[in-house]
């Protein structure tokens, strides 16, 4: 009986969660441009970019950046919260260049969501083990590749958006290129 219970109970929360990421994606997509834009959250851009370059560009010397620093280079949980809320924006924004140039803005749009993934399981998974004791090893281990990929994968969907951005309609890339 048990078993039963906490099956469907697992059923109603999938399918709560499957209808409630269906509303967002929804409510995002009939957004303006302007719209998508102030939904942005401030980021550190320029932590972003060393940690990511730190993974993504490594040099000899791979082990520069200490995780307390990546952690604040980043933000702390909220920077990675708006990394994170900012990655489905990101996406919505690439999906809203297909008026200009749909070729490029689809692969580029499937390649951010790919990148926000990546994104979203690193947050979750430091989300999830910020609730275990610092003294954990396992936590402690972990948090420098979950990092790594977080600032990584983000870095990347804000390039690919700019590069599409730059190349598809100039005259809103400087707006965008300031506030990303």
């Amino acid at each position: 009986m048990s078993l039963y219970i906490a099956l469907v109970s697992m059923i109603v929360v999938i399918a709560v969660a499957l209808v409630l990421s269906r509303v967002r994606a929804h409510h995002i997509s009939k957004c303006t441009w302007d719209e998508l834009v102030a939904k942005l959250q401030p980021v550190g851009s320029e932590g972003i970019t060393v940690v990511a370059l730190d993974h993504l560009a490594p040099a000899k010397n791979q082990l520069r950046i200490e995780p307390e620093e990546m952690w604040n280079l980043l933000g702390g949980l909220e920077g990675l919260n708006s990394m994170e809320q900012n990655a489905t924006v990101l996406i919505a924004l690439a999906a809203y260049a297909e008026r200009w140039n749909y070729c490029e803005s689809v692969i580029v749009a499937e390649r951010m969501r790919r990148d926000a993934l990546a994104v979203r399981r690193a947050v979750r998974s430091i989300r999830r083990s910020s609730h275990l004791r610092p003294w954990l090893t396992i936590a402690n281990v972990r948090l420098p590749f979950l990092l790594h990929d977080a600032a990584g994968s983000y870095y990347l969907m804000r390039q690919r958006l700019l590069a599409l951005y730059e190349t598809s309609h100039a005259g809103r890339y400087p707006r965008l290129a300031a506030v990303v």
